[in-house]
């Protein structure tokens, strides 16, 4: 990790991370690392190849050649397979499902490992996923963990889904988050839970704004 100066943040899909995490490193200077579109990558990679989500072999060997970068442009970061701009694509809830089952297996998170510990450089990376202050960057700086009800969750996404002109059913989401929750938390491998020295931020009644700024205070108390 060298004197890079990481902020892991982890925390359950629609708890805000993603926005949190594109927030802190504007403020900060600091790289992004989006773990979990790495296993999305993998994931989506896998499924264009006809590989099973259950092959763990053949998923391993998919993930040791995966060419995969983040490109950081005025809109935002894309997430590239090789040329490829796969961002909107591995954003499906078909694709998050997958990448869930993809990273569940321990040789595939062993293959991923050294390859997000390499995006931490000078000045600084946030990192936003669910092992991160636990298993990738254990010695990280700072660690956060973010959460919400689920049912809140739910009704984050189903507006995100609305807003952007697709169908969204809130019971058949909120049934998906309960579920991805339920393995994610219980895999035998970095199961989702917070590092022993995390800051616990509960985003279900708070604003992002609220969330950014209880997030800064903690990590200028940390700087010092």
């Amino acid at each position: 990790m060298g004197k890079a100066f990481v902020i892991a943040v982890d925390g359950p899909g629609g708890a805000g991370k993603g926005e949190l995490t594109k927030r802190l490193a504007k403020e900060f200077g600091f790289d992004l690392l989006d773990s979990g579109a790495i296993y999305r990558v993998l994931a989506y990679a896998a499924r264009k190849a006809g590989l099973a989500m259950f092959d763990e072999d053949s998923l391993v060997q998919e993930a040791n050649v995966l060419n995969l970068s983040f490109n950081v442009e005025e809109d935002g970061v894309h997430v590239m397979l090789g040329q490829e701009d796969v961002t909107r694509a591995i954003r499906t809830e078909e694709n998050g499902v997958n990448a869930s089952k993809v990273a569940a297996h321990p040789l595939v998170r062993q293959a991923l490992l050294a390859r997000q510990r390499d995006f931490a450089q000078e000045p600084g990376l946030v990192a936003d996923g669910r092992d991160m202050g636990t298993v990738v960057f254990p010695q990280a700086q700072v660690k956060i963990f973010l959460d919400a009800s689920p049912e809140v969750r739910a009704k984050r996404r189903q507006l995100q889904l609305e807003a952007a002109g697709k169908e969204a059913d809130f019971e058949q989401i909120l049934k998906e988050i309960t579920e991805r929750d339920e393995r994610d938390r219980n895999r035998p491998v970095a199961p989702l839970k917070p590092a022993e020295d995390a800051l616990l931020l509960d985003s279900t009644d708070l604003s992002i704004e609220e969330v950014f700024n209880k997030a800064c205070e903690y990590i200028r108390s940390k700087m010092k």
